[in-house]
């Protein structure tokens, strides 16, 4: 009986035992995670097709109302650049400029892909003064959420 009961002990104090160690670490990760909530928080709104443009300024809009501290970076590619050239307009011939201009005062940034650019054979001079030219929308995307933590938003 003993030597049935002795194999049953051992693996009940084993299969115990990893939760006991695992205690002090979950104990040290509440800290750490109240230091990751309370870190800015980082967003990246990616824009791949200029006609949600206006949805998608409209949804940074409330987010900065609702988190005025967030850092929010617009990155566009594709379709996606054309409400940040020169002269854009929507289809209701409205322009995008002072919706683009608004937001950039409350501190988003706004990018454009120097590929879809050239694929277009437009230079920089192309995007309205509101907008940065970076050499690719989705490495960028991509270097935003490895390198620098954003999140990553799709309106």
């Amino acid at each position: 009986m003993i030597r049935t009961l002795t194999p049953l002990l051992a693996a009940l104090l084993l299969a115990n035992s990893p939760m006991i160690h695992a205690a002090p670490a979950a104990g040290a990760a509440a800290p750490a995670a109240a230091a990751a909530a309370a870190a800015e928080e980082k967003v990246v709104y990616h824009i791949n097709d200029a006609s949600l443009a206006r949805v998608a300024m409209r949804n940074i809009q409330n987010h900065i109302t609702a988190s005025p501290d967030a850092k929010i970076v617009v990155v566009t590619h594709g379709k996606g650049i054309d409400f940040l050239l020169n002269d854009a307009k929507d289809e209701k011939g409205e322009s995008y400029q002072t919706q683009v201009a608004g937001l950039k005062e409350r501190g988003v940034d706004f990018r454009v892909c120097r590929n879809t650019l050239k694929g277009r054979k437009l230079d920089d001079s192309a995007v309205m003064m509101d907008a940065t030219v970076v050499p690719s929308g989705v490495a960028e995307i991509g270097r935003l959420q490895a390198k620098e933590g954003f999140v990553y938003l799709k309106p």
